[in-house]
């Protein structure tokens, strides 16, 4: 077995990112208004170059007010929910676990809920609601999944269970409240939508933002990544090895579920993202963390951009919930991966 180096890790992130940049061609290059693959390409070099003067007005909005906006939010969504399903899945030393499994969507899906019916012509305000709503539920799972002052994995799991159990109930009675437009907003939004508006007109500096945030997360999930290794083999061991178990429980915890957070608050809930691209990632390069966390989140940028491709696509004019197009292609993925391992 080949070890493991940075040279390595890093030349196979960037493999990855190459696919990922042919995915976003790909992506740019369909929809209602087609353009060849040469004049994206000419496209994005004259804008990297400043040359905007030579860039066709219709290209210029087709490919930066439309398309690429929308395939950034993809990839940001994808990433979060891959990092945050590998770090849940180290958390709760279960394999089944991914972003959803402690209630975090569940809270966001409130508070947008809640927004849409307070607020329904507000822009920006289903995002601030249910990143609110999302992080309401993280405190709370969090101090009902205590133990003697410290996370245990298995209350964490059963505490994030009934909150999720309670929210989803009081989100039913309101669904019985609303009707005409904000309820077909909902219904989209709990399939996990990237059309909704950004709170702002400087898109830029709100997917900057996002970014941001996205960085700081999964770096602070990254630097547990060797001891996440050594957790997984039994957390006395890692103990006597000198790893302070629960200082890594509370960063993957907090890590993991601001990335849910970030992700459900401006797509809602795609599911299998992030429950199945860290199980394909540990087939192909292995389940050392200190890989698995950077390849779950260029393979789940990669998965969202193809499905959000599909999705406004294969029936164009009309378009499809991303989150449909995930389960479409999830359900018989895992159903295959399962059956792999029981084999």
């Amino acid at each position: 077995m080949r070890p493991l180096t940075p040279q390595r890790i890093l030349g196979i992130c960037a493999l990855l990112c190459g696919v990922l940049f042919a995915v976003c061609v790909v992506s740019l290059r369909m929809g209602a208004y087609p353009i060849s693959v040469r004049d994206i390409l000419s496209t994005l070099f004259n804008a990297a170059a400043g040359r905007r003067e030579e860039i066709p007005v219709e290209f210029w909005q087709v490919v930066f007010g439309l398309r690429l906006p929308r395939i950034a939010l993809g990839i940001l969504v994808g990433a979060s929910l891959s990092t945050a399903g590998a770090g849940f899945q180290a958390l709760l030393r279960n394999p089944l676990a991914d972003p959803y499994v402690l209630g975090v969507s569940s809270g966001a899906a409130l508070g947008a809920i809640v927004s849409l019916i307070v607020a329904p012509h507000t822009v920006g305000a289903i995002q601030i609601a249910a990143f609110v709503g999302a992080a309401s539920t993280i405190a709370a799972v969090y101090f009902l999944g205590r133990r003697g002052g410290q996370l245990d994995s298995p209350t964490l799991l059963l505490a994030g269970i009934v909150a999720a159990s309670f929210l989803s109930a009081i989100i039913m009675f309101l669904l019985t409240m609303v009707t005409g437009s904000e309820l077909r907003s909902i219904a989209f939004w709990l399939m996990g939508d990237l059309t909704a508006p950004p709170p702002t007109t400087n898109v830029l500096g709100w997917l900057g933002f996002l970014f941001f945030v996205f960085i700081v997360a999964a770096g602070a999930m990254y630097t547990t990544s060797s001891d996440l290794n050594l957790i997984l083999t039994g957390e006395q061991e890692a103990k006597h090895l000198g790893v302070n178990v629960n200082r890594v429980k509370f960063v993957v915890y907090i890590a993991a579920s601001v990335l849910t957070g970030l992700a459900v608050s401006v797509s809602g809930a795609i599911g299998y993202v992030g429950l199945l691209v860290p199980h394909v990632m540990r087939m192909l390069f292995g389940t050392d963390y200190r890989m698995l966390i950077p390849t779950a989140a260029i393979g789940g940028a990669i998965a969202i951009v193809l499905a959000d491709t599909l999705a406004r696509t294969v029936v164009a004019p009309t378009e499809l919930p991303v989150g449909a197009m995930t389960a479409l292609a999830g359900a018989p993925v895992f159903i295959y991966l399962m059956r792999r391992r029981m084999r």
